[in-house]
């Protein structure tokens, strides 16, 4: 069966669908080239919806850097030097902030206890957010983009890839759009899916058709893996652990949760939350090795493990250590 990697970029206005595309592209075959094989190259297609609420996107010719136009991260390719360091003690705080703020925030329902805080939280801080919850129009438009993509789709593998709020709208679109349309491989990566308003928000949803919810879970639509990648970093990712938060689904399938160190930057400024850096991450890589090599003979493989590393190790004689 062929095979197909979708993604869904996350909040905030964006490259053109073309410009993003292809850097998601590169990004993920970055990945695979330094972690696993040099000649991978997967389909792929980007479910691209900032036009939905920004009218231009960012401009790579753009020089003013106070122009809200301006394309202040694009892509960089993967510097072997490039080195981050998990902190434990950060993973410990993290920890110690879910149990707070769930028991401050969430109630045994999946309801907010302090909703008027959560919502100026998203007000001040999360636009594109807050137009996709309270404008049903733009909720419609977005979702509806999401599930054409997936539907055209429907007849191959699919490895679906939400970074952060594109991790909500995939999750939303399988669960209450097209539970019909099976998707081999869910991926998170900087997701937001752990903070209780945003599971709030989701159950309110799910308990119109179901009314009984009381935890969410894998969605339906998910056949075998649902991998969720988090960098203590990321302030977006604060509840890097999805598997406490949802059950498993109807088939077994639990959230599988990876510490990563997201090592994006530009300008010698560090973004953990960059899908880029997500999405050449080796564990990242390794994921998607798996699904692109799971139906492969044996033989097969072995003959391009060898020529693989024949090639990095002929590469990396020739050229600085770098891939562009």
């Amino acid at each position: 069966m062929k095979r197909i990697i979708v993604g869904i970029h996350g909040l905030g206005n964006k490259p053109p669908k073309e410009l993003a595309e292809k850097w998601w592209k590169k990004s993920i075959i970055d990945g695979l080239r330094i972690h696993n094989n040099y000649f991978l190259k997967p389909k792929f297609d980007l479910i691209y919806w900032a036009d939905i609420l920004h009218p231009a996107p960012l401009d790579f010719n753009i020089n003013d850097k106070t122009n809200p136009n301006y394309l202040d991260e694009p892509y960089k390719p993967y510097q072997f030097n490039s080195k981050n360091k998990p902190n434990l003690n950060r993973k410990k705080i993290l920890d110690q902030l879910e149990k707070i703020t769930d028991k401050i925030f969430l109630k045994n329902d999946l309801s907010l206890n302090i909703p008027i805080i959560s919502e100026y939280v998203i007000h001040k801080y999360f636009e594109d957010l807050e137009n996709y919850y309270k404008k049903e129009n733009i909720k419609d438009l977005i979702r509806n983009r999401a599930a054409k993509i997936l539907t055209k789709n429907r007849k191959k593998k699919i490895f679906f890839i939400g970074h952060s709020m594109g991790s909500i709208i995939a999750y939303d679109v399988l669960v209450l759009n097209l539970a019909q349309v099976k998707v081999d491989t869910f991926a998170t990566i900087g997701s937001p899916l752990g903070i209780p308003i945003v599971q709030s928000k989701i159950a309110k949803e799910i308990k119109a058709d179901f009314p009984h919810t009381v935890k969410l879970t894998t969605p339906s639509a998910v056949t075998k893996h649902w991998f969720n990648f988090s960098d203590l970093q990321d302030k977006v990712a604060v509840n890097y652990n999805l598997a406490d938060d949802y059950d498993p689904n109807d088939k077994g399938i639990a959230a599988t949760d990876f510490i990563v160190e997201n090592d994006y930057s530009y300008n010698n400024i560090k973004n953990p939350h960059k899908s880029y850096g997500y999405l050449r991450t080796p564990e990242f890589s390794n994921v998607v090795y798996g699904f692109m090599m799971e139906d492969r003979t044996k033989m097969m493989k072995w003959i391009l493990g060898i020529i693989n590393e024949t090639f990095k190790i002929l590469y990396m004689r020739i050229k600085k250590p770098q891939y562009d």
